[in-house]
């Protein structure tokens, strides 16, 4: 259901908010938007949390939009991949909506940790692996379009099935997989924009029949998002990114496999409270 709420003072806020979470998302590759979003409408604004939600991905597809423009326009965006890994996505969430049904929230806590070790520990594989190769004089061998093509659809898949089960658009799984394909950091944030915003056109489109969107907060957000998205492409793109490549693929596996142990732990140790109890 679509509606205006009645315009406050407070509001006036809302398109320095929509700024900063636009050039921050457009940024890192479309995460954050939900992230800060929702906490932000709830806390401080005082919206409810089921008008939060839906409102926070209408607010969010413009960032995505706009984002994913700015970087197909300076070739920031593997189209194939993307593509690619959205068909997976879709069919990964499917399947996440289904699988999450059949086990406990502490079965699946546990599953993401592991899964984000192993993601992780791929990533990190492979840049051993080319600083092996590099230091052997050995040309590193790209995948063909078929391998390029599975692996794709794989780990979109695999992000599609976290994206259902979490309630997050999927950026963080989408970006470890083309980590672990080896793709460029400015390849990774402008691809992974793409298939973000696809998901978050998807989860709009899932809750706009049955959510409710305050189209008046949505306006004032947007009047900043779009300056925030429209600035972020252009930082990425005079940035000299290649030369912290691989740096920044090697703490992103670090981070990934720290907050994968987090979640098991986490998952353990609210199991033993239960029993205790």
């Amino acid at each position: 259901m679509i509606f205006h709420s009645a315009f406050q003072n407070l509001y006036l806020w809302l398109p320095v908010v929509g700024f900063l979470v636009g050039l921050i998302s457009t940024l890192i590759g479309g995460g954050g938007g939900g992230f800060f979003f929702i906490p932000v409408l709830v806390l401080l604004f005082g919206v409810p949390a089921h008008v939060a939600i839906t409102t926070s991905l209408a607010a969010t597809l413009p960032i995505c939009l706009v984002g994913s423009i700015s970087y197909y326009r300076i070739g920031h965006i593997d189209l194939r991949i993307g593509l690619l890994m959205s068909a997976g996505g879709i069919v990964g969430g499917l399947a996440g909506a289904g699988f999450t049904s059949l086990i406990t929230h502490e079965q699946l806590i546990v599953l993401y940790g592991f899964y984000s070790v192993l993601l992780s520990i791929i990533v990190l594989r492979g840049i051993w692996k080319e600083k092996r190769d590099k230091a052997n004089g050995i040309e590193n061998n790209k995948d063909t379009k078929l391998q390029t093509s599975a692996k794709s659809t794989f780990y979109g898949f695999l992000a599609g099935v976290i994206t259902a089960s979490s309630g997050t658009t999927g950026a963080t799984p989408v970006q470890a997989g083309l980590f672990a394909m080896h793709k460029p950091v400015r390849i990774v944030i402008g691809t992974s924009m793409m298939v973000v915003m696809i998901n978050t056109a998807t989860g709009l489109g899932a809750h706009f029949l049955v959510g409710k969107i305050d189209l008046t907060l949505v306006w004032f957000l947007t009047a900043g998002t779009i300056a925030g998205s429209l600035i972020g492409p252009k930082i990425i793109k005079r940035a000299r990114l290649e030369h912290v490549d691989g740096p920044i693929r090697f703490w992103f596996a670090i981070g990934m496999i720290l907050f994968g142990i987090a979640m098991i732990i986490s998952a353990y140790t609210f199991a033993g409270s239960i029993v205790l109890q």
